[in-house]
């Protein structure tokens, strides 16, 4: 399934995002959710920041 980027908020095309599926295992999932809970924040801001990091780390070229 192919995922459609979002209408922007704005009118900034650089703000558009796009939403992602993603199935995890448990064991997984209960680690992020506890990072999530000691950190305060969402299990989806785990992830996009753990996303973040890797593309920054192993793909320097195409980070932001």
């Amino acid at each position: 399934m192919r995922s459609r980027p979002r209408k922007p908020a704005s009118k900034d095309p650089s703000s558009a995002v796009t939403r992602a599926s993603v199935t995890f295992p448990t064991a997984l999932y209960q680690a992020l959710e506890e990072i999530a809970r000691l950190k305060k924040v969402s299990v989806a801001w785990v992830v996009r920041d753990a996303a973040e990091r890797y593309v920054a780390e192993q793909y320097p070229k195409l980070a932001k």
